[in-house]
């Protein structure tokens, strides 16, 4: 095998989460990538997640309120860096994602997508992540799709990338802190039901959260439930939680959590509520029923297959989905058997093995002929 230049583009705890096992799959097979970290979030614990040890390039670009404007601003710092890199990775739909990706254009340099093909076949649902994805694919040269449905929506789109799939890395990474999956038999045993709350999608910033709001004061009148809700790093979506349900009975409001103690929150809890793509992603493999906070997603697995429902931010069917849930026992237990829809936790390898095969491959048809 060829040595090759790979360059990881990131930005977010959600990448660097989702990277990780990537990065560690291609430094097993003799490849040390190179990480370049944008700025979007400031702080990404990668000694943590195992990949500290590597280059990393930070490229400390300021966050701006226009994603557009930040992912240009990202594309400008990392375009000269990548010259001599042989492929860009970039993983899902982030500013971050599509500044690499314009990047890789700009320095003509080919372009991979790590979870290639999710669509909710609505630009303004989420906003600008379904634009990001559809553009970063559209670039592409190789296409790695979570799953099937990924896949079909890449194909009836006709692009020109090499199209794998591969299952998420986000399992992988789940599967590497809890060990073999899915372990969850029941809901959690002691002490009152507990719901986990995140919210931080653009959709639900805002007036657009006092619906869920209201949902949650109405359910903590029970004395019988507690609600877990994580604040999100975000200043103003956390201000306006506080300002909304601090000092609730029955309600605690925790600091955003780092990646672990996310996984252990969720594990401790009988339901979950949120608008999080990984939480929809980590919840079915932990057997914990989830109601999507949202009126459309790009992740149709987990409904399918039954661990999931839509609930947007209706306060009637948010009350009446949990009351449902904690009344009926067999319904709890329909949506709280584990399941796998997003992969088995070995994408990584799958993506590694793949582009190293490809990066073979282009070099031989690249490599000059000798003349005699």
């Amino acid at each position: 095998m060829s040595i090759h230049h790979i360059a990881l583009v990131l930005g977010t705890r959600p990448e660097a989460i989702k990277v990780a096992p990537l990065a560690l799959a291609l430094e097993a097979r003799g490849c040390r990538p190179h990480l370049f970290l944008s700025g979007q979030h400031p702080r990404l614990d990668l000694a943590g997640l195992g990949v500290g040890h590597l280059p990393a390039d930070q490229l400390r670009c300021v966050p701006d309120p226009d994603p557009f404007a930040f992912a240009r601003t990202v594309a400008v710092a990392l375009a000269p860096r990548i010259g001599r890199s042989d492929l860009v990775m970039v993983q899902g739909d982030t500013s971050s994602a599509l500044g690499g990706a314009l990047a890789a254009h700009d320095a003509d340099v080919p372009l991979a997508h790590v979870e290639a093909g999710l669509r909710s076949f609505d630009p303004a649902l989420p906003w600008p992540e379904e634009e990001n994805r559809v553009t970063i694919d559209r670039l592409s040269s190789l296409l790695f799709a979570p799953t099937k449905d990924n896949a079909e929506n890449l194909a009836r789109e006709q692009l020109a990338g090499e199209v794998h799939i591969t299952g998420n890395t986000g399992i992988d990474a789940l599967r590497r802190l809890v060990g073999s999956l899915p372990k969850r038999t029941g809901p959690p045993v002691g002490g009152l039901p507990r719901l986990l709350v995140t919210c931080h999608r653009r959709e639900n910033w805002g007036l657009s959260f006092v619906p869920v709001a209201l949902a949650l004061l109405a359910l903590a009148r029970s004395p019988w439930i507690a609600i877990d809700v994580v604040l999100h790093p975000n200043k103003a979506m956390a201000d306006t939680v506080r300002e909304l349900l601090a000092g609730r009975p029955r309600i605690n409001l925790l600091p955003p959590l780092d990646y672990r103690a996310m996984v252990m929150a969720m594990r401790r809890s009988s339901i979950i509520l949120s608008d999080s793509g990984g939480v929809q992603e980590e919840a079915p493999a932990l057997g914990v029923p989830l109601l999507i906070l949202r009126s459309k997603t790009e992740r149709p697995e987990g409904i399918r297959s039954g661990n999931s429902k839509l609930v947007g931010t209706d306060t009637r069917l948010i009350i009446e989905e949990v009351e449902r849930l904690l009344e009926d026992s067999d319904a709890h237990a329909a949506m709280a058997l584990p399941a796998l829809p997003y992969g088995d936790g070995h994408a990584a390898e799958r993506i590694a093995d793949a582009s190293l095969a490809w990066l073979d491959r282009r070099k031989r048809v690249e490599r000059p002929r000798l003349i005699a």
